[in-house]
């Protein structure tokens, strides 16, 4: 998943009509650079979830795009997803790797702690995921990271980072410079006023803004 750019890493809404959700994911995957689409529903049965993938992965996929799915390593794997993202409390790095296999994405929250994030790398995990950087009504953030953590983890690390909580195209510039490989956001895009295409063009237009700064 590394990239010399930063990328954006698009996290499903936490409630979502696969049906009504499809066409909004694929203008917003048809307006720019997007290079992962997790799809995080918590709190629904297996079947909600499968059919949650079957609708919404070959969108993803068709466009040259990673599906990931959110805590359900056995399910990502039997589904067709490229990989999955666990947090602390979720299923472990190594068990999740087992499941899903050496060839699939595996990505690990690691919060606002430089030890959890080595512990991860050194396991194999395909990138760290910190946050929160900014306030978010997406989910509640116990833990408050600042952008330090970003540069320290790009200068001694070479697996790549994912920024996430609170996300927006104004205040990710000094994410960007700090050395995000990607910013993971969600209501910044879903719940972007002239819809999630304009949300991914306006996130496109301030990364590489911050980046030419």
């Amino acid at each position: 998943m590394s990239a010399p750019d930063c990328r954006l890493y698009l996290v499903t809404p936490p409630v979502l009509d696969p049906a009504a959700f499809a066409p909004l994911l694929a203008e917003a995957l048809d307006a720019g650079d997007v290079a992962c689409v997790q799809l995080r529903l918590k709190d629904c049965d297996d079947d909600t979830l499968r059919r949650a993938i079957d609708r919404l992965r070959p969108i993803t996929q068709d466009r040259g795009v990673a599906f990931i799915l959110n805590d359900r390593p056995d399910l990502a794997r039997a589904a067709g997803c490229d990989g999955v993202h666990v947090g602390q409390s979720d299923t472990p790095y190594r068990e999740a790797r087992k499941l899903v296999g050496n060839d699939a994405i595996v990505g690990v929250t690691c919060h606002d702690s430089r030890h959890l994030a080595m512990v991860a790398a050194e396991a194999g995990a395909d990138y760290v995921a910190f946050g929160a950087f900014f306030p978010t009504t997406t989910k509640d953030a116990i833990h408050h990271a600042e952008p330090e953590i970003l540069d320290w983890w790009s200068e001694m690390m070479e697996v790549p980072c994912v920024a996430i909580g609170g996300i927006t195209p104004d205040n990710c510039g000094p994410l960007v410079r700090a050395g995000a490989d990607f910013l993971a956001v969600v209501g910044a895009v879903w719940n972007h006023p002239d819809g999630p295409g304009a949300g991914v063009r306006a996130f496109t237009a301030a990364i590489a803004a911050a980046e030419q700064g």
